[in-house]
């Protein structure tokens, strides 16, 4: 699929920081809607200003909107069924939260934009992917690895409809039309990238949907829909939140299945998994930054990764002593050979701040952590503050040697003494006792 933004964003102009003169009165649920109109701009303004078509108020930060329910026209002439437009911005016209609320409609005008297909938000990571595999129903799903919990809601699932799990790299035959081939890219938790043309290819030969969940790779790094993907998840919690203080699942749908916008806000509404109003506000203050944060721990990912290999390199040295291997998208030496490699072109802005490191004994795993000053001991990723996991604490199926990192915004160089403070530190213990 070639460049999205081309016909979307003709003779676009920014708003003066209120409504549109001439708004309609209906709610847009398509993929030609304002939320789309500044795509000819750099990822930070869209992330800036994307939401601007739906200010009401000469506030420049968005207020927080904490009401459930929002007053019918008090003309009783102006009442419409399931309509209940603002004369102050139509575009910004509510009934009741669980069905839409001006904080995650204004998140979801950012999400719009800057992944370039009609967005929206959930409750969390899985419940995004369980809503999105609701709306396509497959009766078979071809998964590899990646994160344990959307395999738990392809079991649930499976007890409820008869969905299948295949094997990601099973042969065509195994799969069906309307059946969902699903890609994680980088993988959880290792970091390591998968070729998403190669799969969209399997995809369009069988007649089956290409989804990804690209949450380890948001915007600037990876946009899935330039190599074929029919729809998008992220866990919203991780890089678009930021700063670890909200969960958030966010489906965004290629602009050629833009009429799946419709039945899946309809499904939203009785699955109840919407976002909350607190959370629509943080997303919106998160999205902000997005672009400097990400590219950021993205650079300083692959220099600890690099300076780590170096030292796995030389015998006797701390890193050597306790570790075996290091993962990350950067070391596919394979797939980044050459001009044509696909990993190059898949992920030009950088390969993702989300490494593993593969200890030689369970106890070093188990340890390490501990040792750290700077990275916090704790799960989840893609806050500013650096973690480190002993990925096995919350994912049973994790070899009990592996640790994933994910590097926040602290400073590569700081972030390397710390390790090295503590595989000295680690070593030192173990000769002690």
């Amino acid at each position: 699929m070639g460049d999205t933004t081309g016909s979307t964003a003709a003779q676009p102009e920014l708003v003066d920081g209120m409504a549109h003169e001439n708004p309609p009165s209906t709610l847009n649920t398509s993929y030609q809607s304002p939320a789309t109109r500044l795509q000819h701009l750099s990822l930070s303004a869209q992330t800036i200003h994307a939401d601007d078509y739906l200010n009401s108020h000469q506030a420049v930060a968005p207020p927080m909107h904490v009401s459930t329910t929002f007053r019918y026209n008090r003309n009783p002439d102006e009442l419409k069924q399931f309509s209940n437009d603002n004369p102050a911005n139509p575009y910004d016209s509510h009934v009741y939260s669980r069905m839409t609320a001006p904080n995650t409609t204004r998140l979801e005008a950012i999400l719009t934009s800057i992944l370039h297909g009609p967005s929206l938000t959930y409750s969390s990571g899985l419940s995004a992917f369980h809503a999105l595999l609701v709306r396509i129903n497959p009766k078979r799903i071809a998964i590899g690895g990646g994160y344990h919990g959307c395999h738990g809601v392809i079991k649930l699932l499976s007890r409820l409809t008869g969905l299948q799990m295949v094997d990601l790299d099973c042969a065509d035959s195994e799969l069906g039309r309307g059946d969902v081939i699903h890609v994680e890219t980088p993988l959880n938790p290792t970091g390591e990238a998968r070729n998403l043309e190669f799969y969209a290819e399997k995809a369009k030969r069988i007649g089956a949907y290409l989804t990804v969940d690209a949450t380890f790779a948001p915007p600037p790094l990876l946009d899935p829909f330039l190599w074929g993907a029919d729809a998008v998840m992220h866990s919203g919690t991780k890089y678009f939140g930021g700063h670890s203080d909200m969960l958030c699942g966010v489906v965004t749908v290629a602009p050629r299945h833009s009429d799946w916008i419709k039945p899946l806000t309809e499904e939203r509404l009785v699955l109840g998994a919407v976002l909350g109003s607190m959370e629509g506000w943080l997303g919106i203050r998160s999205l902000r930054t997005l672009e400097i944060r990400v590219k950021k721990q993205s650079h300083d990912s692959e220099k600890l990764v690099q300076w780590l290999v170096s030292e796995l390199k030389k015998e006797g040295s701390p890193v050597n002593k306790v570790l075996k291997e290091v993962k990350h998208a950067s070391l596919q030496a394979d797939d980044l050979d050459g001009k044509e490699s696909w990993l190059k072109k898949q992920m030009p802005n950088g390969f993702g701040p989300v490494f593993s490191l593969c200890t030689k004994d369970e106890t070093d795993a188990k340890r390490l952590p501990s040792k750290l000053h700077l990275f916090h001991h704790a799960t989840s990723l893609g806050g500013v503050e650096s973690l480190i996991e002993w990925r096995s604490m919350s994912d049973a199926s994790c070899e009990k040697t592996l640790l994933r990192v994910s590097v926040g915004i602290e400073g590569w160089e700081d972030l390397r003494d710390d390790l090295e403070q503590a595989f000295k530190a680690l070593i030192q213990e173990k000769t002690a006792t």
